[in-house]
């Protein structure tokens, strides 16, 4: 059974940084593709980040330049790097694994506050 489990979220002030992590279990993270995603109150969830197994990494025009995704292959483990956050970056932020699609039950995810 895939379990994914985020963590790393919390209240920042705008042009703040957070890392988020994403451990995985059931899979291994290396042979697919695994993607961020988030979700702000009242709007549907979108892809933000991802990263395939050979490493390349996509990403939504709001956060291209300011966020990062990246794998640890050792860990098991994904992460993202946010960097200049705005308020607008506020939501729950979940990983999945899959292209463009997410293929197992969603997790609990962490809150992202980006606020002064």
């Amino acid at each position: 059974q895939v379990q994914l489990v985020e963590s790393g979220g919390g209240l920042v002030q705008p042009g703040g940084s957070l890392r988020l992590s994403c451990a995985a279990s059931g899979i291994i993270l290396s042979i697919t593709s695994t993607g961020w995603y988030r979700q702000a109150p009242g709007n549907e969830r979108e892809l933000v980040a991802t990263i395939t197994s050979g490493g390349r990494s996509t990403y939504v025009g709001s956060v291209r330049g300011r966020f990062t995704i990246s794998r640890d292959n050792a860990k098991n483990m994904v992460y993202l790097q946010m960097n200049s956050l705005k308020a607008e970056d506020t939501a729950v932020y979940y990983c999945n694994v899959g292209s463009g699609i997410a293929l197992y039950s969603w997790g609990q995810g962490t809150q992202v506050t980006v606020s002064s």
